[in-house]
């Protein structure tokens, strides 16, 4: 369970990470559009796991090493705008968020079952 002070540094790291990837960042994913769908930072803020999910991207894997490459320099832009709110610089992790994924993963196997009426109660009680 995550503190009101890591739920709140949490959502501005957020919001600072989409505006980086959005602005200084963006030939880091071609025509790809990145989400940053959650972050999650440790107690002492110092290490923050940063869950992205893409579209229209081509080669996932290919972005993800390209993050992590350029991870020194996205800490660095984000050091600069949060240097007056924070006293840390938290370590980024990035993380492939795949709940979109999973979720129509499911809703296809729910779309392809088929349920029998049962013997015993009629239909018109369902």
């Amino acid at each position: 369970m995550e503190s009101k002070r890591q739920q709140k540094f949490g959502r501005q790291i957020q919001k600072d990470l989409s505006e980086i990837f959005q602005k200084e960042f963006k030939e880091l994913f071609g025509r790809a559009m990145v989400t940053v769908t959650d972050v999650k930072v440790s107690p002492d803020l110092s290490v923050a796991r940063v869950y992205l999910s893409f579209l229209l991207a081509d080669d996932v894997t290919n972005i993800m090493d390209l993050l992590a490459e350029k991870n020194k320099a996205i800490r660095n832009a984000l050091a600069n705008r949060i240097r007056k709110q924070a006293r840390i610089i938290p370590h980024l992790g990035f993380y492939l968020d795949d709940t979109a994924a999973y979720a129509a993963k499911i809703e296809a196997l729910f779309e392809g079952l088929v349920i029998p009426p049962s013997d015993g109660i009629p239909s018109e009680e369902l």
